[in-house]
């Protein structure tokens, strides 16, 4: 490792050319070819073939033996043998892969996606790889965008919670990401990208500052809390400037008040869309606005490596500022370790091991177990192992494409279909397939629904396979309508009028509007994309060997018109329980379906029985230096053991600006042996209670507020205290 002194002195040996040619990062198939001349991509963007040797990083998914083959063959040709940084988007594994973040969210379980991540991180660096971008600390509340499925869902605190944990699995807890099998993590995007209007991926986004620090910016500043050495700004513009070039969000918010000093990383051909934004002329002013903001590596443009040293030598850009973006660069390298080891570790062999290796797919199992989420049922799961005959009906009752969008080197055909997993758990049970109809929004043919019927008709248990494919969701594939695509509704009202005995498992990746099928299929789990163990834990939950678990991270809307729907909405003067003296009619109400999801964020059945059987309170009234602690109590009255997540919500009745109906403070998951009666303690202090006020100071107010317990918009258990005094 070099001290900073040595890395100070190798930026001064640097040539203004060597300097900028580290803050620009192209895609690594380029370095995978032979020959001299630069083509395709690299030669849009006008990059020269002698300045690919100073070139600071690359991006892609990549194996060990190309990886080491590039690094080799850049340090012969880089005066100053500054090693390469090889970075590339590890979202939910690298070649093991389990559920999408929006999944995993539904497990409620830091420790789990800590684990996750890290088995990710050893599967990625020992390929090569060196940094991924990731976490997706984006808050979401609306379903028709396609990168929800990226996200832990529309909840600021279990965003920032899981987030951190994301971080921490990827860089290891001491940080140290030197070690073989770490990564560096590098946050994204901030910010608020996730607020694109009309749920339209790129859009603008406008939301109010008050809202932003109180909802979207808690996830981003707790994985730069927690330690990541990196951060993208996001493609949108927020409030009028695009997230590359806005001075405010990242030199006074992240840089200034959030105190990081990591490396931020423009996201694709970002600082050129500068142009397209309207906000820069051309792209030298794009490279103006982005290097005064101190973006430090642009990624897939080339505004920086054309302009940036006409900039400094006009004295647009100081010297100074040219410096610290690359010395950054510099550190990061630096803690990889990379000087001394430029390849960090990377081994074919080491990674043929550790690939799909037992370990690695019994963690993508557990994970996608415990991410499912049991939406309905009325009494037909589990199914019995001693059924006769099983009928798998659907467009994914066979198929392997269930691992999702951002899979890095994950195969589809590396994955166990449903019907594999049943087959592999029942070897002895005759099982009779059929498609039924296609997941295609655009067939609409019902030319299958005969044989489907007549397969269900005869079968002792009905598994129906429904859901969106996985290429409808993930970046760029935003939607309309959130129904299932296709004729799936017809089939499942087909399926399940002959034979009640008729489970539904959902594979997608954003919450669907399920109205029309939970009013005719008895029993709905909740699959998301699971990853390559998708159809071993789908198997084992609806057969019992597995006890649901998930609670959802995003609320089920009944219709698409209610997006963005979230359960933390702020109160209104005409709420839907009709206020004294106003008109029935004139309600903040929808006349056609009401206002609350059909399956609420924190939901989630379970074949174990959890009955909360008391909430008490220690004190009634909280003194601003102490604390209050607030007991749950929960038993389990079924006949199998299970996991429970236990909720706890806050209600500001009185405050100086408008405040949400529930806000989660605080969630336990516990586990509880048939019979078992717990206490699950929390303790409430003063800081939970702040909010950012009108003039965006974060404060507490004195004054009474509610503390409950179950899920949002279905509390069971609920009390009152008092805040003797407020602080900011």
């Amino acid at each position: 490792m070099k001290t900073e002194a040595e890395l100070r002195h190798l930026l001064s040996e640097m040539t203004q050319e060597e300097k900028i040619a580290q803050t620009t990062q192209v895609i690594i198939n380029y370095y995978q070819k032979t020959g001299t001349e630069v083509t395709g991509p690299m030669g849009q963007l006008g990059i020269k073939s002698e300045s690919m040797k100073d070139l600071g990083s690359v991006l892609g998914t990549a194996f060990a033996e190309d990886v080491i083959a590039i690094q080799k063959k850049y340090l012969a040709e880089n005066r100053l043998h500054i090693p390469m940084l090889f970075m590339t988007d590890v979202i939910h594994g690298y070649r093991t892969i389990y559920p999408i973040p929006l999944g995993l969210g539904a497990s409620f379980d830091p420790a789990l996606v800590e684990e996750c991540s890290a088995m990710a991180a050893a599967e990625a660096s020992a390929n090569g790889i060196q940094l991924t971008f990731a976490p997706m600390a984006d808050y979401v509340r609306d379903a028709r965008w396609g990168r929800v499925m990226e996200s832990f869902g529309e909840d600021p605190l279990l965003n920032s919670t899981l987030c951190a944990a994301e971080t921490v699995g990827f860089q290891g807890r001491d940080g140290d990401v030197s070690k073989p099998d770490r990564i560096a993590a590098c946050v994204k995007h901030v910010a608020a990208y996730g607020g694109a209007e009309s749920g339209r991926d790129y859009n603008s986004v406008e939301i109010s500052e008050r809202l932003l620090r109180e909802y979207y910016f808690p996830a981003y500043k707790a994985c730069i809390d927690a330690g990541a050495k990196a951060l993208m700004p996001s493609f949108n513009s927020l409030n009028g400037i695009p997230s590359t070039a806005n001075s405010w969000l990242m030199k006074e918010v992240v840089r200034g008040e959030w105190g990081f000093d990591g490396v931020a990383i423009s996201d694709w051909g970002a600082v050129m869309e500068l142009v397209r934004h309207g906000v820069a002329a051309d792209r030298k002013e794009a490279a103006r606005l982005a290097g005064e903001n101190e973006c430090d590596i642009e990624m897939m443009s080339s505004a920086y490596y054309n302009h940036l040293a006409e900039l400094v030598a006009e004295g647009i850009i100081r010297q100074e500022t040219l410096d610290r973006m690359v010395l950054r660069i510099l550190r990061l390298k630096n803690d990889l370790g990379l000087f001394d080891d430029p390849f960090h570790g990377a081994s074919p062999e080491k990674a043929k091991a550790l690939s799909l290796c037992e370990a690695h797919r019994a963690l993508a199992l557990r994970a996608a177990e415990e991410s499912a989420v049991l939406l309905k049922n009325d009494g037909v799961l589990p199914f019995s192992t001693e059924v006769k005959k099983i009928a798998l009906i659907g467009p994914y009752a066979s198929e392997h494409a269930i691992i999702g969008q951002w899979k890095a080197r994950g195969l589809a055909e590396e994955s166990v279909s449903v019907e594999e997993g049943v087959r592999r758990l029942l070897p002895d049970t005759e099982i009779l397939t059929a498609t039924g109809c296609s997941f295609l929004w655009d067939d609409l043919s019902e030319e299958g629904f005969a044989e489907a019927v007549e397969t269900a008709k005869g079968a002792d248990a009905v598994i129906l396979c429904l859901g969106e494919p996985d290429r409808y969701s993930g970046e760029g594939k935003c939607r309309t309508d959130l129904r299932l695509p296709g004729a799936q509704e017809k089939l499942a009202k087909a399926v399940s009028t002959v034979n009640k005995n008729t489970a539904l498992l959902l594979f997608a990746g954003r919450p669907l509007v399920l109205t029309e099928v939970e009013k005719t299929v008895p029993a709905i789990l909740e699959m998301w994309f699971p990853g390559n163990e998708g159809g071993n834990a789908a198997a084992h939950l609806l057969f019992g060997k597995a006890c649901p678990c998930g609670k959802l991270p995003m609320s089920f809307p009944k219709a698409t018109g209610q997006v963005p729907l979230y359960y933390n909405r702020p109160s209104t003067g005409r709420p839907k329980k009709k206020p004294e003296g106003v008109y029935e009619d004139f309600t903040s109400n929808y006349i056609d379906c009401g206002n609350l999801a059909l399956y609420p964020f924190g939901y989630g059945l379970s074949y174990a029985s959890f009955v909360y059987s008391s909430l008490t309170l220690d004190k009634t009234s909280l003194d601003p230096d102490g604390e209050l602690t607030v007991t749950v109590r929960v038993k389990n009255e079924g006949s199998v053991e299970g996991k429970e997540t236990v909720q706890l919500y806050l209600r500001d009745l009185v405050a100086s600006t408008v405040r949400p109906t529930q806000s989660l403070i605080a969630f336990e998951k516990v586990t509880l042996a048939p019979g078992e009666e717990r206490d699950v303690v929390f303790k409430i202090t003063e800081p939970m209670l702040r909010f950012y006020d009108f003039h965006c100071v974060f404060r507490s107010e004195a004054g009474e507020f509610q503390i409950s317990t179950g899920c949002a918009d279905r509390l069971i258990l609920t009390k009152t205290f008092t805040l003797t005094e407020g602080r900011s």
